[in-house]
């Protein structure tokens, strides 16, 4: 059976070595990032400007698979994108080899394993095991059947302060037009197995935290899954007040990042109340809003973000009935594009656009709280870019330098850098160009990896009742929006 490349519209793709074994390519063509755990052989690929996943399994698997990732990409569910399946392949001497599922490299993304194994703080393991929560109950809210849940088939993005986590492996999958309560705990069972049991393997191997109980993290997470469906999918009675009732559910809904496209009200048999079920519910309501808003495709709890430092910009504007839409427009123009801008292209591929700027707003604040005064977006912007982004790895999540090291240079960036960012044309440069983009091969042997606490000492920093995972305080922000 001659080579067959069935899927994306990409002649490149005929010129990857399809006749070597996937475990032998050429380094030339493998790009450096780190997996998690598979039963098969995965391999990350340089192509063209990005980079391709690729896994060998048998013709089958493979295309069903793909199938089943397309049908989750068109529900628009929170999962990695299906390229191609290339069946067919023999090596020079006719020897047949598996076939292949390639999916594109969700840029920004690191497993879930590789995080648990850096021995993270308390507070951002559960803020991992809380986004997975999220992406099984966003699963079962379209009638998909995981059956593999783990910590090695999930991704996970930083979405500002939160992490969002995505669906690698859909192999075991399966879609329905409605699960069954059954289903949904054969799901949340084998997902509170797989991960207790791979946080055992962590931890004998010493790689997991000594503050960290497996068994606490399973339970934490079926705990939060039947939270987040009761709250998106139980039914209220109610005597009174009912419209107020229907707009506080709706609200809640929204908080949570949960748009409610329909709902069922139902008289009670003695006519004296009101019972209220959510019908449709779907993801990503600050998504939604912002993209309307200022054209910014961008993860949830980011879009919450943004959206809030709008209306806190919208508040403050010289004009006050300055509509939302002109508002987003000069806020995009004035506050965002310029700050993304700044930073250079080299550094461009440790975080998205959109996560720089919520850590630039995060930096701003401490740097106002260590000076005791306020401090400008471009001074703090030349700040971050200057002590912070270049001295972090993708994956760290802490400030890299003290507090007093950074606000003693505040007087002569405030001079050098204003208080206002100078009017450009905002459409002059593509604001996203190379973030993300292709790993170089490494030309050396990879560094020792140490287990190290992330955790800087960090002086004169005001303590915050209520926060778990650091002594930081934490940064304000303005009102949700609804």
């Amino acid at each position: 059976m001659p080579l067959h490349i069935s899927g994306a519209a990409d002649p490149a793709l005929i010129e990857l070595p399809w006749e070597i074994p996937l475990e032998a390519w050429p380094e030339e063509h493998i790009a450096a990032l780190p997996r998690g755990l598979s039963r098969h052989v995965v391999r990350f690929v340089r192509h063209g400007d990005g980079v391709i996943a690729v896994k060998e399994t048998n013709a089958e698997i493979a295309h069903r698979e793909f199938a089943m990732l397309r049908e989750l990409q068109r529900l628009e569910a929170p999962c990695v994108h299906p390229v191609a399946v290339v069946s067919g392949r023999t090596s020079p001497s006719g020897e047949p080899l598996s076939a292949a599922l390639v999916t594109e490299h969700l840029a920004f993304s690191l497993p879930y394993r590789a995080l648990f194994a850096q021995g993270l703080r308390q507070g951002t393991l559960k803020r991992l095991v809380g986004a997975l929560s999220v992406l099984l109950v966003r699963l079962h809210l379209l009638g998909f059947y995981w059956g593999d849940v783990s910590l090695s088939n999930a991704l996970f993005r930083r979405d500002a302060s939160e992490f969002s986590a995505y669906l690698v492996d859909a192999e075991t999958g399966d879609i329905h037009p409605r699960l069954t309560n059954g289903q949904r705990e054969t799901d949340l069972d084998i997902a509170t197995t797989n991960i207790t049991g791979e946080l055992l393997d962590l931890q004998g191997s010493e790689d997991l935290d000594d503050g960290v109980d497996p068994f606490e993290i399973g339970a934490r997470l079926e705990k939060r899954y039947r939270e987040l469906w009761s709250a998106l999918t139980e039914t209220t009675t109610h005597t009174s007040n009912i419209r107020m009732r229907v707009a506080e559910r709706v609200r809640q809904l929204n908080e949570l990042g949960f748009d409610l496209d329909e709902i069922d009200m139902d008289e009670t048999e003695d006519g004296t109340a009101v019972t209220i079920r959510p019908k449709v519910v779907d993801a990503g309501y600050h998504q939604r809003r912002l993209m309307r808003l200022t054209g910014l495709d961008v993860q949830e709890n980011q879009a919450r973000r943004l959206l809030n430092d709008l209306d806190e910009f919208r508040a403050w504007s010289d004009n006050p009935d300055l509509d939302e839409s002109h508002a987003a427009h000069e806020w995009l123009t004035t506050m965002f594009e310029p700050t993304v801008r700044a930073v250079p292209r080299a550094l461009r591929g440790k975080l998205e656009p959109a996560q720089v700027y919520h850590e630039v707003l995060d930096h701003r604040w401490y740097l106002a709280e260590a000076a005791d005064h306020d401090v400008s977006l471009p001074v703090a912007t030349a700040s971050y870019v200057k002590n912070i982004l270049p001295t972090k790895d993708d994956e760290q999540a802490v400030l890299g330098r003290s507090l007093a090291e950074m606000t003693a240079e505040l007087p002569a960036l405030t001079e050098e850098h204003g208080h206002t960012y100078t009017a450009r044309d905002p459409y002059a440069n593509d604001n996203t160009y190379a973030w993300g983009r292709v790993p170089e091969p490494e030309e050396s042997e990879p560094p020792t990896v140490r287990r190290s606490s992330t955790r800087i000492p960090v002086t004169h920093r005001p303590a915050v009742p209520g926060r778990e995972d650091d002594d930081a305080p934490t940064p304000p922000t303005a009102p949700t929006t609804e």
